[in-house]
């Protein structure tokens, strides 16, 4: 299977910028888009960013001039560089990566998976 880690949470005070980090790692052939979501509490959980094999990328109206999704195919990591940090960017982040992997009789399969979350708060 695939499993996938995210990184660099924590607390920073409005207007400051953080950069996470999400690494795929397991027997991956190829990864296809690989997204953030957030989930603030008591809301569901919402697309932040994505961006696909080719470098295509795509934002969340809110977040839109300010956040910066970046992937390293080689690594198969992707990062999300987060400036002009608001008190409701607030919430548990979520790295999500789709593509395909050998299985134990290297036989190819699909997957999807996603990270335990990482806190970003955010102090007005």
């Amino acid at each position: 299977q695939v499993q996938v880690v995210e990184s660099g949470g924590g607390l920073v005070q409005a207007g400051g910028s953080l950069r996470l980090s999400c690494a795929a790692s397991g027997s991956i052939a190829s990864i296809g888009t690989m997204a953030w979501y957030r989930q603030a509490p008591g809301k569901q959980r919402d697309m932040v960013a994505f961006i696909t094999s080719g470098g295509s990328t795509h934002y969340a109206a809110s977040v839109k001039g300010r956040f910066t999704i970046s992937r390293d195919n080689a690594k198969n990591t992707v990062y999300l560089q987060m400036n002009s940090l608001k008190a409701e960017d607030t919430a548990v982040y979520y790295c999500n990566a789709a593509g395909r992997y050998y299985n134990k009789n290297y036989l190819l399969n699909s997957f999807e998976s996603w990270g335990q979350g990482t806190q970003v708060t955010v102090s007005s």
